[in-house]
């Protein structure tokens, strides 16, 4: 920041600021006072939140919304499908995604980039387009019961589409690359030199893992956690198109409300609960990621390997 004058320090400090008041707060706070109102026929199709009169301004507020959220069981059961789903979908990018992380890091220099381009080739492709994929390789006459079929190692269609195993199968899919790249990030980061150190004071290799890569890459487990959990929760087109009759998550329920039942109040109130529900663990999360032991925090990787060593009853600090 030297030779940078105040005004310039403003304006690098002041825009990321802007940038988040103008696309973040303000829409927040439209879709907060749309879910104070109520719903009437018109446009827009709610009430307004302050409206003038001869003795002044009226304000027109009311938590009727949120208080059919603590009535209706339906609300009560999409919260928690949504939240099911997206957190077995993000248990099963963590076991998956980790080991192709840690061996894309581990590759060579020179397969590493090809490693990586195609983990993010998906995105090449519409998000719309490679979910109705997977409905013509999992519908009864797709590709892969043709293929089972054929094979003779079936001899009726499975059912693969419009279940719950397919909501799964296309949360994985779709986010997995959430997972894999914050972990590569962590792990390609990692000293080398931590993990030999270990082994040569005799830990075995789930010893080095367990006590030196894994705590070292939580802070990309933690960020690969949450970059594929929000998304999953409100997540719409995957339950909608994969997802069967008794598949009840809470971006459905949003659609319905906006566009159904053209109840923006409701939909605003659920959106909100929705909002504030993910806000406070990532709120924490953040806090837990950016604390720093005491001392030098560059120390960080020696203090945990010397717990390691300390721990793992084969060596001392």
């Amino acid at each position: 920041m030297t030779g940078i004058g105040w005004r310039g320090r403003l304006v690098l400090v002041g825009l990321p600021f802007l940038w988040l008041g103008l696309f973040f707060l303000v829409p927040l706070l439209i879709v907060l006072k749309i879910s104070l109102a109520r719903s009437t026929i018109g446009v827009p199709p709610y009430t307004p939140f302050v409206s003038a009169s001869g003795a002044g301004l009226s304000l027109h507020a009311s938590l009727a919304n949120f208080a059919l959220l603590t009535r209706d069981d339906l609300y009560l059961r999409a919260y928690l499908g949504s939240l099911a789903n997206a957190g077995l979908a993000t248990a099963l990018c963590l076991v998956l995604g980790y080991p192709l992380a840690h061996a894309i890091a581990r590759a060579s220099p020179a397969w590493r980039p090809l490693l990586l381009f195609l983990v993010v080739l998906p995105f090449w492709t519409s998000f719309l387009i490679r979910v109705y994929a997977w409905i013509a390789i999992l519908q009864p006459n797709g590709l892969l019961n043709r293929a089972l079929l054929a094979a003779g190692l079936i001899h009726t269609p499975l059912p693969l589409l419009n279940n719950g195993f397919s909501v799964e199968l296309g949360l994985v899919y779709s986010y997995l690359p959430f997972m894999v790249l914050p972990i590569f990030g962590s792990l390609s980061a990692l000293d080398a030199s931590l993990t030999e150190a270990a082994a040569d004071l005799g830990a075995r290799p789930w010893r080095q893992f367990l006590g030196v890569t894994l705590p070292l890459s939580l802070p990309g487990v933690v960020a690969g956690c949450f970059l594929v959990f929000v998304p999953a929760v409100g997540e719409f087109v995957i339950p909608d198109l994969l997802g069967g009759p008794d598949t009840l998550m809470i971006g459905k329920v949003l659609w319905d409300e906006f566009f159904e039942n053209h109840d923006w109040p409701m939909a605003a109130a659920v959106a909100v609960v929705l909002v504030a529900a993910l806000a406070l663990p990532i709120l924490y999360a953040q806090r837990w990621l950016d604390r720093e032991p005491a001392g030098d925090p560059a120390a960080r990787p020696r203090q945990s390997h010397a717990i390691f060593l300390d721990r793992s009853g084969e060596a001392g600090p």
